[in-house]
This record gives structure tokens, sequence and C-alpha cells, in this order.
């Protein structure tokens, strides 16, 4: 390391920790409080909506056969686990349709990881809805800005960064609930150093493991933060020691001006993306694009003799085949998203059934879709996950549309009303109705609200 990075890499850990034990409510904007909440709304709608998927439900199994614990609520499914069980499962379900939030320079899906450790904690302990808050942010904080540092260094090395990050972040949120002063946080991010892990070799084969990341990084980070509560201590060095987090995970590529900028000036959650559709990030900058291009110029599947989509090279590595023998296959495909895209003008989590994903129409669009690096995305990259897609059409026409942020980022984001729309659009087949128009009023009223176990029945048994 140069002197100036070193000088910042000196206490780092303390640093982060020292943060997460300042934060609290009367210290954040306004705007990071609505950010909050829309999070929070965005939260729900995946937790409800995921929570039908296989992983979640055998994961359920297992837990209500062997967890008698009954005190905080898996959301989505309405039963009652203990507080780790219950952040694991609820993290799953957040997972389970790739639909929730993440962090473009960071790589990384905060949502699942985060808010399934403060809330499972927050009704074991009855904490107050701005003390749920405070607890969130600090913990988007620590983890987005970990992820930030270190990508894409990591996800080259074959890591995931939810996962990893996440760990530290849900560490970092249930030691602000808690309340642990700065000496205990940082031996519970210490002790996260040890509890992180998770690889992408998910996608050489559409493992469903993926979808328990999260809920491992928010089970563990309650678990991290409830040892240091009780003495249990970790390395004070974790992030910048000789062996420390970084060293073995990003070194010699570690962003160290990334992980301090703005500190407890800007939070990262004001800066994260919501998904408009339930398949990997890396490309939603070319659906875009694509569903541009036929607003332009109306053209069919038989139409197209060929598609180019040009993403950034961590988005082409492991996002261009073109099966779809699993579920996670299908949405880590480019190739099957940009086919969906064209032949039925939308990707939504329906499109995603065996039913859909056999059409022979589909089917042979995906051979003639193909996915390359394209050199301006590369060179925006991370901080910017653009897409460029080339059409050719049969007649001889190129149909060409470049798009620099995507939908759902934080310079073109999602209204409150799109995320309204989207939990109605997922959530009413499940919970119906009312009861979604009564979440979305407790979301933009939350931090005002006296009690928040209302915030514990959105499931669908409803607890």
């Amino acid at each position: 390391m140069d002197s100036a990075t070193d000088n910042l890499s000196i206490g780092a850990s303390r640093t982060l920790a020292g943060h997460v034990a300042a934060t609290t409510f009367t210290a954040l904007p306004a705007d990071t409080v609505h950010a909050f909440k829309r999070t929070l709304l965005d939260f729900l709608t995946c937790a409800i909506a995921g929570a039908a998927m296989p992983v979640s439900k055998a994961l359920l199994s297992y837990f209500e056969e062997n967890d008698a614990t009954r005190v905080s609520t898996v959301i989505g499914h309405g039963a009652l686990l203990s507080a780790p069980n219950a952040a694991l499962v609820t993290g799953a379900n957040v997972h389970g349709l790739d639909f929730d939030d993440g962090h473009t320079h960071g790589s990384a899906h905060p949502a699942g990881a985060i808010f399934p450790a403060v809330m499972a904690v927050a009704q074991q302990r009855g904490s107050s809805a701005r003390e749920i808050v405070a607890a969130v942010v600090s913990g988007y904080d620590v983890m987005c800005r970990i992820a930030a540092a270190m990508h894409p260094e990591s996800a080259r090395r074959g890591y995931h960064n939810t996962a990893l990050a996440g760990v530290f972040g849900a560490s970092a949120a249930v030691s602000n609930l808690l309340r642990l002063d700065s000496a205990h946080t940082l031996h519970a991010l210490g002790l996260a150093g040890s509890f992180s892990a998770g690889i992408r070799e998910y996608l050489d084969e559409g493992a469903e493991i993926k979808r328990i990341h999260p809920g491992k990084a928010a089970r563990d980070g309650v678990i991290c933060a409830e040892f240091a509560r009780r003495g249990i201590t970790g390395p004070t060095k974790i992030l910048e020691g000789r062996y420390g987090f970084f060293a073995t995970h990003a070194a010699p590529h570690v962003k160290w001006t990334r992980l301090f900028d703005g500190l407890g000036k800007r939070y990262e959650i004001d800066s994260v993306y919501h998904k408009p559709y339930p398949c990997c990030r890396h490309y939603h900058a070319v659906i875009d694009g694509i569903k541009e291009l036929q607003r332009e110029r109306r053209f069919k599947a038989d139409d197209v003799a060929h598609a180019e989509l040009g993403l950034y090279a961590v988005g082409v590595h492991g996002h261009d085949h073109k099966h779809c023998d699993t579920l996670l296959d299908a949405q880590m495909s480019a190739p099957v998203a940009a086919a969906l895209a064209i032949v039925l003008g939308d990707v939504t989590a329906t499109m995603f059934a065996p039913a859909t994903l056999e059409r022979p129409d589909v089917r042979a669009l995906m051979d003639r879709i193909d996915t390359r690096v394209d050199a301006e995305c590369e060179r925006i990259y991370p901080g910017i996950r653009s897409g460029a897609a080339q059409i050719r059409l049969r007649d001889g026409s190129v149909l060409e549309k470049r798009i620099v942020e995507p939908k759902g980022e934080a310079r073109n984001p999602m209204t409150d009303a799109d995320l309204e729309a989207k939990l109605r659009a997922n959530c009413e087949p499940i919970i119906g109705r009312a009861r979604c128009e009564q979440i979305i009023e407790l979301v933009w009223e939350f931090d005002q609200l006296d009690a928040v176990s209302d915030f514990f029945k959105w499931g669908m048994t409803g607890a």
C-alpha cells in the first residue's frame, strides 16, 4: 500500500464500529428516513412473494421440526422461530425470486441480510420503530461500504459479496439495535469476519444455495452481535489486519477511500437500487433497452435474426449461458431475460414458470442471442451498470440502444408509486388487496408508529 492508502487503513475496523455505535434516528436526514421506508416496502414485497419458493419451504420445514423457541416471525410465512433461525428463513424468502434491492458499487443485495436480522431481534426485544430505522441504516452503511471497497476483485475471485459483506452489515445492525458500545460492536465485526462465507459456484449449476446466502448472513449477524454482547472477542483489525478480511478477499485491490467516503454524512441506503425485473441486475439495462426499441419500432421474435447484448465483464461471465434447467439458471441468464422481453414485452416473476421458458419461440430466440463485453460498459463499471442492446432484423435493419442508468438506480429510481405497484402485483394474489393496502399505509408512517407489531404479521398464514 502507498502511504495515503496505508493511513486510511489504519484503524479501519474501529472507525466503522464507532460509526455504528454513534448512529441514532435523530441524526438521520429526512431523505434517509424516507429511503428506509422505500427499502422496507420493497423488503416486505420480496419476503412475501418469495416465501412460496421451494428453498424457503424446505428451510421452514426443517426449523419448525427442530426449533420450538417461537419468539420471532418468519416474514412471508408467519411462522415463529428463534431470532437467528427466523432471520435465516426470512432472508431466504427475500432472495427467493431475485427481486430484492441491491447496491451497484458493491454488487450486493442488502435487504435480505439486514432487515431479517433487525426485525427478528426487534420483535424479540420489543424495539421501537425508530430504533429499527437506525439499526437498518447502520447495517446498510457497513455492508455496502465493505462490498464496494472489495468489488469487483472479490467477485472475480469467485466470492458472493451479498454473503460476505452481509454478515458484517447484519452484525453491525443488530449491534446498533442492542445499543452496544463501540468496543463491543468492534468485537461483533471481528466475529463476523470468521462467519463470512459464500462463493459464486452456484452460477455454473443453477444451485439453490444462492437463495440462502442473505439469510445465512442475517442469522450469523444476529449471533455475532449477541456473542459480542456476552463478551466473546473477535479480532479488532478484522478488515485491515495482516490476515484480515480485505487481505484474504481483495488485496491489493482494496478501495479504502470508498470505504470511508462521506462516512457519517452520506448513508448508503440512499443509493440502493430497486428491481423492476426478477432476475440478475447485471443485465437490467439491456432489458430496458429492448423495451425502448420495441416502443420505437414494433417487432416480433420472428423478425429477429440475431441480438447482441453488450455488458461489462462481470455481467457477461456466468450470465451468458443459454440454458434454463433450473429457475436460477433462467434468472442468471441474460439471453433468457432478453428473449422474454422480446417475445412477451416484459420480464415478470410469472414468466419464469417452466411453461413459459419451454415455449418454442422463447427457446428458439435464446439461441439467436449472444452476450459480449462492451468496452464502454466495462470502462464505467462498477460505478455504473450500463448495457447496450443491438438487434438485427431479418429485413437487414439494425436497432441499437444504450442504457447508462437502468430503471431502479438512485439516478433513475423506481418512484414510490412504482414500489407500491410492485407490492400489489406480487403480493395481492397471496395476502389479498386489503392487507397490501394496509402494508403500504403502515410503511409510509413507520417512524411515527407507537408499536410495530403489525409488521410481524405479513405471512401466507397470517401470524
